[in-house]
């Protein structure tokens, strides 16, 4: 059964789950798709399938934001990989499974893996944690079939480009793939949108629950908005006094994988999505390799 791994090497904020909406989104219109999360935070044990009932609690916030938007495909969670391919293949029998954020597992052997590194912190640059954001070991890049730069400015000019690609070093079978975020409509529960026009002048709360919240902040700054911010730790399940203090706002503008957490929860909410963009004809060159990668013999 063909395996695809998107992961990075650092502790997070490289974009996984937009990465991984993306290759559901070509992928679902001939193929059988799963997900595979170890659901991060999440109050549930063990392998988990997704069904009508679930929540962040049960799912984690991210597999739970996929599986909403995506409720035609297969999600499930599982903190032991192997355990949770093998459940896969024998309840669902997908066509292909999707990895998410499984590039530490060596007893996993994905058949295909994208890394992903941000385009201000490549992997190059940093450092391992306590001191810096890597978990994993540079030389580990080597095992990547497609290295994709993310979080990149949209004017990234050719030379830019080239001088990424000559930090990173990539081997001869590895291709490098440039990206960058594109924000969506701010949208409410009942999937009503607004403007960014719309925030002018008014008393908002921004919160963040996401290990990098500049550049949604940059976003909403450009757009020439002021806020307040709410910020805090990565996957972050809100208190019950919290979230009277959020009730207490006018409005509160969140993240899509917060609004996972929050939503039912806090009144005058709305919610920003984020997805790749993929720069030049680099989303092609992704899709390219994907589907060659799915033609060989399993």
């Amino acid at each position: 059964m063909p395996i695809i791994c998107v992961g990075n090497l650092s502790a997070g904020g490289t974009g996984k789950t937009p990465m991984i909406e993306y290759l559901v989104s070509f992928l679902k219109k001939n193929h059988q798709i799963a997900v595979l999360s170890r659901g991060y935070r999440r109050k549930s044990k063990g392998f988990v399938l997704a069904h009508p009932g679930s929540d962040a609690e049960e799912l984690g916030d991210e597999p739970f934001q996929i599986y909403s938007k995506f409720p035609g495909i297969s999600i499930a969670v599982d903190a032991d990989r192997q355990e949770g391919i093998q459940f896969l293949a024998e309840k669902v029998r997908p066509d292909i499974i999707l990895l998410d954020d499984a590039f530490q597992h060596r007893k996993v052997t994905a058949g295909f893996n994208i890394l992903l590194t941000t385009y201000d912190l490549p992997y190059v640059s940093d450092w391992y944690l306590p001191t810096g954001n890597l978990r994993d070991g540079i030389g580990q890049a080597k095992r990547a079939n497609l290295i994709i730069v993310t979080k990149c400015p949209s004017n990234l000019t050719p030379d830019e480009r080239k001088g990424m690609q000559d930090r990173l070093k990539p081997k001869v079978h590895q291709k490098v793939l440039f990206s960058s975020l594109s924000y969506g409509l701010p949208t409410s529960p009942t999937r009503e949108t607004k403007s960014l026009d719309f925030f002018k002048g008014k008393t908002f709360t921004l919160v963040t629950g996401i290990a990098d919240p500049a550049p949604l902040i940059d976003h909403l700054s450009l757009a020439g908005l002021t806020f307040d911010h709410a910020r805090f730790k990565d996957h972050h399940y809100f208190s019950e006094q919290e979230l009277q203090t959020l009730n207490s706002k006018p409005m509160v503008l969140t993240t899509e994988k917060d609004y996972m957490r929050l939503k039912g929860k806090v009144e005058g909410l709305f919610y920003i999505p984020v997805e790749h963009h993929f720069l030049d004809n680099d989303g092609e060159v992704l899709e390219r390799e994907v589907r060659d990668f799915m033609k060989r013999d399993f």
